[in-house]
């Protein structure tokens, strides 16, 4: 059903620009699709959306006006889970030296990660249902999730050493946990794209779906697992006890990257833009922007 009016002292929840939000009750799950506006990639308007919904999800919850057990997030961009982080922003913060903005920039990335990663301090499950590609900055979203579904055919990378630079909001704490400090960086160095039945088989994908079947195959999942939920969620927190990730940790990395941003130079800058021009270019193509990159 959609999510009804609930209004705080200030505004009616789930009232988001760039995140459209629907409320299953059968199955506790909070559907939330990205429509970020022209490239679907994490621009500051969707940054702040995510952290609205968060605080929603939370107030939703604590009131009893939505019981969520299950949090998904996908993407209403055909073929595209996300693309990463603002590279237009990027380009223009580096040749403005302007290292204050990209810590800000990168800062607000990982404390949503972080808050993904806890579960929002609630008994919610986190699900990223991947039914496109998911490169860069969406594919270290993803690596916050408790559970991934990608449907076959969806394709993963962090191509950021492309253009000098490194991913800088949480693939290499994440990956480092998951798949060890060499895995993580042989991974990161090569640039390369993962398909999603190579991330099944690192075990960085939990469940594969045919083409468009990713919604059914989450559903399938929340329905063969709910009467096991309270013990997903203790697992989950026990294995954060076990190996915790501090925020401290990733705001460090991001201080890091911030400094490697203003150490690219304009062959390194003019890369960046080939990429995303051509991400445009593919996009156009597709029928899905009307408006080249600047």
């Amino acid at each position: 059903m959609t999510v009804e009016t609930l209004i705080t002292p200030a505004r009616a929840l789930f009232a988001l620009d760039q995140l459209d939000v629907q409320f299953d009750p059968a199955l506790g799950t909070l559907w939330t699709y990205m429509r970020p506006h022209a490239r679907p990639s994490f621009n500051p308007g969707l940054l702040h959306d995510f952290v609205q919904w968060q605080d929603d999800v939370g107030l939703a919850v604590d009131s009893g006006a939505m019981p969520i057990r299950y949090l998904v997030l996908g993407s209403h961009f055909p073929g595209v889970f996300s693309l990463g982080g603002d590279l237009d922003l990027f380009a223009q913060l580096i040749r403005g030296r302007d290292r204050a903005a990209l810590v800000k920039y990168g800062q607000a990335c990982v404390q949503i990660l972080h808050r993904n990663m806890l579960g929002l301090g609630r008994p919610i499950v986190t699900i990223g249902l991947v039914e496109g590609d998911a490169l860069g900055g969406g594919f270290e979203a993803l690596l916050s999730f408790n559970v991934v579904i990608a449907e076959r055919g969806a394709t993963f990378g962090l191509p950021e050493t492309l253009f000098g630079l490194f991913p800088g909001m949480g693939a290499h704490c994440f990956l480092s946990r998951r798949l060890g400090a060499a895995r993580a960086e042989q991974m990161i160095l090569s640039g390369r794209s993962y398909t999603a039945e190579e991330l099944y088989d690192m075990g960085l994908v939990h469940a594969l779906a045919e083409p468009g079947d990713g919604r059914r195959m989450v559903e399938d999942y929340i329905r063969g697992n709910r009467r096991r939920h309270s013990a997903h969620c203790a697992i989950y927190e026990a294995s954060r006890a076990v190996n915790p990730l501090p925020l401290a940790e990733l705001e460090a990395v991001v201080d890091l990257w911030a400094d490697a941003a203003l150490r690219l130079g304009e062959t390194d800058l003019k890369l960046m833009r080939r990429l995303v021009a051509a991400q445009v270019k593919l996009l156009e193509k597709a029928g899905q922007v009307t408006v080249a990159a600047d």
